[in-house]
């Protein structure tokens, strides 16, 4: 199992210093944020994030995202487009930047909620999809799809209706267990099977509901906020424990939005955090 941080949740540092500063602490990837981004007085995860790549002249930039990242000693987990599925032509220019940086797999974005009927949203994806599977064939690379709350697979149930049948070295699944939290939560053990070969890249960050105040009917009214990794609702210790259940060595990559810890304290107990979970399951040795 390999250990990474997706650029959007380190947004005070520039590429360069992101890649030196995670190299440094120890972990073994990164997962660049490439979409383009409105200005901002302040860096924040959205707007501003000295981290992101734009898409915008991408194919530009590719020699120097290659040269930073190599240059610290770090692989590429992938990287993290906001590209929607159903605009073909960025898709394909992130498909290329895909193959030509090496870095294996790429997400595209699913349709919010709202957007149109749920069946018509669902079918049109699919088709997106199908033809996704055949350009990342050419490039020798995959395409992810994150399992993210109010949008048209924000549960594994969802995501495997919508990528059966497709080829799983072309089209996989990225299980996140914070965006679970707030919908979609299922159990691991029992998605991680639903999933199956699609089952491609993880996600991990944590979220606390938090009541903010009273509806008009007098009920409580809930929050969701972004919580320290051993702090949120999600059961990480649990999480991992499943994911070995499985079989799982690949890909986990942080992206935590929680903002107690300084950005530099924050990724570094992070790591030592997940590696004492990864290490204590292995200390236990097998169930029984």
């Amino acid at each position: 199992m390999r250990f990474s941080v997706f650029t959007a949740s380190t947004p005070e540092w520039s590429p360069a210093q992101a890649a030196n500063a995670l190299a440094a602490q120890g972990w073994d990837g990164i997962e660049w944020r490439v979409t383009d981004q409105e200005p901002a007085a302040e860096p924040g995860f959205w707007a501003g994030n000295r981290a992101t790549w734009p898409l915008r002249g991408l194919e530009e930039r590719l020699t120097e995202i290659a040269r930073i990242t190599r240059a610290a000693g770090l692989a590429f987990s992938g990287l993290g487009g906001y590209v929607p599925s159903r605009d073909r032509r960025n898709v394909e220019r992130l498909l290329n930047a895909t193959a030509v940086l090496g870095a294996g797999r790429v997400r595209v974005t699913m349709p919010p909620l709202g957007g149109g009927r749920y069946p018509e949203l669902f079918d049109a994806t699919r088709r997106d999809l199908e033809w996704a599977a055949e350009r990342a064939a050419t490039y020798g690379v995959s395409v992810l799809v994150e399992l993210h709350h109010r949008t048209i697979v924000a549960s594994a149930s969802a995501a495997i209706r919508l990528v059966d049948g497709l080829d799983p070295d072309r089209v996989g699944v990225i299980h996140d267990i914070g965006n679970l939290v707030i919908e979609g939560y299922e159990d691991y053990l029992a998605a991680f099977e639903m999933l199956g070969p699609y089952l491609a890249h993880v996600h991990v960050k944590n979220v606390a509901w938090r009541p903010v105040g009273r509806r008009p009917d007098g009920s409580t009214a809930w929050a969701e906020q972004w919580s320290p990794l051993p702090d949120g609702q999600a059961d990480l210790g649990a999480y991992f424990d499943a994911l070995a259940g499985v079989g799982y060595d690949g890909w986990v990559t942080v992206e935590d939005f929680s903002t107690v810890q300084p950005l530099a304290e924050r990724t570094r107990d992070n790591l030592a955090y997940l590696r004492g979970l990864v290490d204590r399951r292995r200390s236990a040795g097998p169930p029984g």
